[in-house]
């Protein structure tokens, strides 16, 4: 179900950063579900996709995409910065 970026809503978010956050809104069954479809479905390691995710989560248009399930990550980071 591809999107042209120019759609409503979708200002400049291209494929890849609305297809990392729409695995961040997917629950995963166990462990390492999640970091193979990481690798199988986006082709990204593990690593690279928590990077281009930690980046996505300070860009405005990925907040006017799904600021749900931003602003839920968003939350979770802000959390784990408090604990250290």
């Amino acid at each position: 179900m591809e999107r042209a970026a120019d759609d409503e809503g979708h200002e400049g978010l291209g494929a890849r950063e609305r297809d990392i956050l729409a695995l961040e809104r997917r629950g995963f069954p166990g462990p390492g579900a999640k970091e193979r479809a990481i690798r199988e479905e986006l082709d990204l390691s593990p690593v690279r996709y928590y990077q281009l995710l930690n980046a996505l989560l300070d860009d405005p248009r990925a907040l006017a995409h799904d600021p749900v399930t931003v602003n839920r990550l968003r939350r979770v980071r802000e959390a784990r910065r408090a604990d250290r």
